[in-house]
């Protein structure tokens, strides 16, 4: 995996574990949902660039 794909992915994830962490602190269950949805959406992708990776060797 590319250095760079690699830190979006993460990045994504982070920024969703703030969101998530966020909403549930203030009581917003629609942050809390939007984050866990971006911290999914970052794990799948690392997982997909993983599998290529595996691929390629």
């Amino acid at each position: 995996m590319s250095a760079g794909k690699k830190a979006e992915h993460a990045v994504k994830r982070a920024k969703g574990k703030v969101k998530k962490d966020t909403g549930k602190a203030i009581g917003d269950p629609y942050l809390e949902s939007e984050g866990k949805g971006e911290q999914l959406e970052g794990g799948l992708k690392q997982a997909g660039q993983n599998i290529k990776d595996a691929f390629k060797r």
